[in-house]
């Protein structure tokens, strides 16, 4: 647990942040009963729950979710932070399967467009808050993957166009902040880079980093933008460090299938097995050894994990509180498997 300033008020946040995709079907429909026990093991793995979602997740089936399953328990407001990454509005559902991210997500009833604006943001919050529905809000509020927005730009013209989508959304989050409808602000995003350019225009209240900030990814550029968001006590949670669940065993490497024949996706592969290789050697787990590298840099204050097992939860707080042998990781460097002048394990 860490006492942080974040925003307008001071959290004990702690190390594990539960993560929701896999209660707006991502990859897998759980039954309403499993996801009730997903969220019941949070409050009996934690004293304080901070509870990661999107309206992107399930096209906000998660935020229903959520909102359903807390009062189910009876959870007290006062024990539950919601963070909601703001940018995808629920909307109806007119085709075969939703139009946002094919393949991922499973038997939604509604889709989802991408909503990055000043009054695009404002929509999506009054309609996060309208799922989540009495007695619950999110008071933690960011910009969902504004990376992505950027990189679907067709000329420089169009991405300075985007770029002002955005600091028109943060602008919105801002006021939103000031006058007291939400706690803080941040980022949510997969390349850091898009965070650093947001983080020159905006005061950011907390960074949440995915896919990027990794054993098997990690630049030394990364590493000096979290030293200098540290400096100025704006706190790190890391995310998605298992890229998508492939360096534990799944066949997805961030949320796409390898191809065999590409050389690229084969020097993935083969980390993979030389990674299993050492864990097995020293009979560490390879949960384990992402989630001690991704809390390890200072000014990470909490990782999100998330899970479609209720009995994997408490198993994940775990994973937060391991310290493995420092032969591990002096192999690892060794191996080539990280950065042999990584300074902060081994």
């Amino acid at each position: 647990m860490a006492v942080i300033k974040v925003g307008t008020v001071t959290v004990d946040v702690p190390r594990v942040i539960f993560g929701t995709g896999t209660l707006g079907n991502l990859f897998v429909a759980l039954a309403e009963e499993t996801k009730l026990e997903i969220s019941r093991e949070w409050f009996n793995s934690a004293n304080e729950v901070v509870v990661d979602t999107a309206g992107k997740y399930g096209a906000g089936l998660a935020l229903e979710v959520i909102g359903n399953n807390l009062r189910a328990l009876n959870a007290d407001p006062e024990k539950v932070i919601i963070s909601n990454k703001l940018g995808w509005k629920r909307v109806p559902l007119t085709s075969d399967e939703p139009t946002f991210e094919p393949g991922a997500w499973v038997g939604l009833e509604h889709d989802a467009v991408q909503c990055i604006s000043y009054d695009g943001i404002l929509e999506c919050w009054e309609q996060g808050n309208e799922l989540l529905g009495e007695g619950f809000t999110s008071q933690f509020l960011s910009v969902h993957d504004p990376d992505e927005y950027l990189a679907a730009a067709t000329s420089k013209e169009d991405r300075a166009r985007r770029m002002d989508d955005i600091l028109g959304a943060y602008k919105a989050l801002e006021e939103l902040r000031g006058q007291g409808k939400c706690q803080a602000i941040g980022v949510g995003s997969k390349d850091w880079r898009a965070i650093a350019e947001i983080d020159d225009k905006v005061k950011l209240d907390w960074v949440m980093l995915a896919n990027s900030l990794t054993i098997y990814r990690h630049p030394q550029t990364l590493l000096d933008f979290v030293e200098n968001l540290n400096r100025r006590n704006i706190p790190v949670f890391n995310s998605a460090v298992f890229h998508a669940g492939y360096m534990v065993g799944g066949k997805s490497f961030d949320y796409r299938e390898l191809d065999p024949a590409n050389a690229d996706d084969q020097k993935i592969a083969n980390y993979r097995d030389r990674f299993f290789a050492l864990c097995e050697k020293h009979s560490v787990k390879p949960a384990q050894a992402c989630v001690e590298f991704a809390l390890s840099p200072p000014g990470v204050v909490s990782i999100a994990l998330s899970s479609s097992r209720p009995e994997r939860v408490s198993s994940n707080v775990e994973l937060a509180n391991t310290q493995l042998p420092k032969a591990f990781w002096q192999e690892a460097k060794e191996l080539g498997l990280m950065d042999k002048d990584y300074p902060f394990l081994g």
